[in-house]
């Protein structure tokens, strides 16, 4: 399932170019155009969920093989024995922008906590 004016399901699809760093038949893991570290990856289902309430709710395993595959970009990325932050921002005022869920892969310099 997808949405014809999603940015991720167009990527998704091939019509918009990405640095795809892992994907699995359910998952695709991609570098950030505006990275807010070395690594910064985000990691998408295929099918279209626009939260993680809606990611939760699809079942099947989809929420588990969607972090899976961000330890895996995280292996790939040489920052997963180092550390690594995974954030998912859901809903506007937790600056959620593009609505189809997907969890933000960074590290690869110290994180401060709290964040924002």
């Amino acid at each position: 399932m997808s949405e014809a004016d999603c940015l991720f399901c167009r990527i998704v699809a091939g019509e918009i170019p990405a640095k795809i760093v892992h994907e699995t038949d359910r998952t695709v893991a991609f570098r950030d155009v505006d990275p807010q570290a070395p690594t910064h990856v985000l990691v998408i289902p295929r099918d279209h969920h626009p939260t993680v309430a809606a990611l939760a709710a699809a079942g099947g395993g989809l929420a588990e093989e969607v972090l899976a595959a961000a330890h895996e970009a995280a292996r790939l990325e040489g920052v997963a024995e180092t550390g690594y932050r995974l954030v998912f921002n859901t809903g506007p005022e937790a600056g959620q922008t593009v609505f189809h869920v997907h969890g933000h892969v960074i590290g690869g310099r110290g994180l401060n906590w709290p964040p924002g």
